[in-house]
């Protein structure tokens, strides 16, 4: 069962995944999905990492507070706008701290995957003294905003999302959530039910459904921002990408980790933007090594691009 933190009025939902006593983690995901979508392979080798793990749905996504409708459009032309549709986006790196609160943790390392990476960015900015270290996968820089931010998506990806139609019954969720991770997937991985049964079936028993509310998206995605910029980033910080990734391009990662000073890049041949068994076991390595880093207090040296 979910607990539930507040900034304000919103209601952010969120989960202990085990691993209590270990290193505080707090996970964010990615636009329009809820906290289901963490694989349970990759929160098992976190934990066996040594590391306390808590997932939270975004608002806007999951169990969280949705926000009164608001017509902005697709969430490609809700990037575009130049006014906010609903929150800024530091409000989205409030909701986290929000979370932290409701757990009583001082400080976490922070991981986001996709516009959860960006959120995270967002927060070791605006919060430092609430983030331990930062882990980003697969997400855009923050210092990229409106059109500076196209560069970085492979636009042949968008039209796929697009054709998307499927019924709202349990079938059809599966259908959508197998259609999505193949998008997401790198050409060359097989992806079938069995790799999104897990997500889907959670949403069902929540009664939640990821990635059918356009609207929440675009609210979510046009957020904007008005705070610093990634130099100002202290934590110790990993950039992870995958090299085959079909909707960012390597080159947001590379931007990430030149804009922070100190930040660790790697890339990974052969890996997409879903969040396949092959990774989990690498970056939750990365990720143990990182805490460790920041434990220890060591200097930061700029690794460059790894494998």
């Amino acid at each position: 069962m979910p607990h539930f933190a507040r900034n304000g009025e919103i209601r952010i939902a969120f989960e202990d995944l085990g691993g209590a006593g270990g290193d505080p983690l707090l996970l964010v995901m990615g636009l329009g999905a809820s906290r289901f979508w963490w694989p349970d392979g990759l929160v098992a080798e976190l934990v066996g990492r040594g590391f306390h793990v808590v997932a939270y749905d975004q608002r806007d996504a999951g169990e969280s507070s949705h926000l009164p409708d608001r017509r902005v459009g697709p969430p490609v032309k809700a990037l575009l706008h130049r006014k906010a549709p609903a929150y800024s986006a530091e409000d989205l790196t409030d909701d986290a701290v929000a979370v932290l609160d409701a757990l009583g943790w001082e400080g976490a390392h922070l991981f986001g995957h996709s516009l959860g990476g960006l959120v995270a960015q967002r927060t070791a900015i605006r919060h430092p003294k609430r983030v331990l270290s930062l882990a980003t996968s697969s997400a855009v820089p923050s210092d990229a905003k409106g059109l500076s931010v196209l560069r970085y998506l492979r636009l042949a990806c968008l039209p796929r999302f697009a054709r998307l139609h499927h019924p709202q019954t349990p079938q059809g969720n599966l259908d959508l959530a197998v259609a999505l991770a193949r998008i997401l997937a790198a050409t060359d991985q097989h992806v079938d039910e069995h790799d999104v049964r897990e997500f889907v079936n959670k949403e069902a028993a929540h009664h939640v459904t990821s990635f059918r509310d356009q609207v929440a998206q675009s609210r979510q995605i046009g957020a904007k921002w008005q705070g610093g910029r990634l130099a100002r980033i202290t934590a110790p910080t990993l950039v992870l990408h995958g090299e085959s990734d079909p909707l960012l391009r390597v080159a947001a990662a590379r931007d990430i980790a030149a804009a922070i000073p100190g930040a660790r890049l790697r890339t990974l041949p052969g890996v997409g933007h879903f969040l396949a068994r092959g990774v989990w076991a690498t970056y939750a390595g990365e990720l143990r090594a990182l805490a460790d880093r920041a434990a220890d207090g060591q200097p930061r040296t700029n690794g460059g691009p790894g494998r």
